[in-house]
């Protein structure tokens, strides 16, 4: 977290009638910050966002912006300050390009000297100029779903906006375009100091453009920390899984020995004192933890490759140990899989580097101590 935070959320909470939504999120956002907010579907993602924008009322909570608290009574004055771009795009079908991304100025109540020149500019930004710099009296409606999100964002980016949150705003846009977006992104940042608030479901997407990720699931935010420690250290096992670690396993830890359940293997494993004897926990290894070899040592692990995928210069092998049927996942590049020889029904010798083991706790997310770890 930064030191100079532009957007304070403590206790953000939001119910629709018996349905709780959000359940008391905390987070902070930072000048020029890029937070990517991931879960799965229903998690409340989207909410979070309308009720930072108050599209939607929190039902408890507070939401600062640059230390002044939003109320019912200053929600207009902030509101011009953000800028929004949802899932689904709808331009306004009665307006043409050039009316759909002026069209937040008016809402907004902003006046500019050149609308020519900030039109120019914001579909510049948002990739979409030369393409439609023509038919600037087109009508929104006729565009295609791509460049219609590119219209949203460069209606958002109109107001000049010191907070910028987005929706999925990627998801309906083909990849080159999307790679341009994201450079966009990092330019609107580093030019502007705009923090930016992103949704997605997209892991990759996640990694690539945030400086931190909190995950959220049934409302609850279970975890938020730069990408790096989020993939190689979740806070339990239920972040473990929506981030998608595929080497995540069971075992029984004791005062620095934790036992793989089903393997019947030890590892000596650092903790910091906060899990007591004989307990249950989730522990998951990074890919530079793992290594293969032809040949058995004194502590490697019999396995046999079960599959061998291969895309260009890089490889994803499946792995089952001998001993408990214990599946792993490894990558290597292609001339490592040339080097062992890999292909299924071979048995090689698996080395898990214990060092690199993240042990964390195996609860459910509605256990009140699921933060503890």
């Amino acid at each position: 977290m930064g030191v100079n935070p532009v957007i304070e959320i403590v206790g953000l909470t939001k119910s629709f009638g018996k349905l709780n939504v959000l359940n008391g999120i905390d987070l902070t956002v930072s000048e020029a910050e890029v937070v990517a907010l991931i879960g799965p579907s229903g998690s409340g993602k989207s909410t979070f966002l309308r009720c930072i924008n108050r599209l939607e009322t929190p039902t408890s909570g507070q939401v600062k912006f640059k230390g002044e608290l939003c109320t019912s009574e200053n929600v207009n004055a902030i509101r011009r300050e953000i800028g929004m771009v949802f899932q689904k795009p709808n331009p306004f079908p009665s307006m043409t390009i050039a009316e759909n991304v002026l069209a937040g100025l008016k809402l907004a109540q902003l006046k500019v000297e050149n609308k020519d020149d900030l039109l120019e500019e914001c579909l510049e930004r948002a990739g979409l100029w030369n393409e439609v710099k023509d038919r600037l009296n087109t009508h929104g409606g006729a565009l295609s779903g791509g460049q219609q999100q590119r219209v949203a964002l460069a209606r958002a980016l109109a107001r000049s906006p010191k907070i910028l949150l987005l929706d999925e705003p990627f998801s309906a846009i083909d990849a080159p375009t999307r790679q341009s977006l994201y450079k966009t992104l990092a330019q609107l940042r580093r030019d502007f100091s705009i923090p930016i608030l992103l949704v997605t479901h997209d892991l990759r997407e996640a990694d690539l453009l945030a400086d931190r990720i909190t995950v959220i699931d049934q409302g609850v935010g279970l975890q938020t920390t730069p990408p790096k420690i989020l993939f190689e250290r979740p806070r339990n096992s239920r972040v473990a899984e929506l981030v998608g670690i595929n080497n995540k396993f069971e075992g029984i830890f004791t005062a620095g020995k934790l036992m793989w359940t089903g393997c019947e293997r030890f590892f000596n494993v650092v903790d910091k004192g906060k899990i007591p004897p004989n307990t249950p926990v989730a522990w998951v290894i990074p890919a530079d933890g793992l290594s293969l070899e032809v040949a058995q040592s004194n502590t490697s692990i019999e396995v046999v490759v079960e599959q061998v995928s291969t895309i260009g210069q890089i490889a994803v092998i499946q792995l089952q140990t001998t001993e408990g049927g214990q599946t792993i996942v490894w990558e290597a590049s292609a001339a490592e899989v040339k080097r062992l020889a890999l292909e299924a029904n071979k048995k090689c010798h698996l080395e898990i580097d214990s060092n690199k083991i993240h042990i964390m706790p195996l609860r459910p997310i509605n256990d009140p101590r699921r933060f503890s770890s």
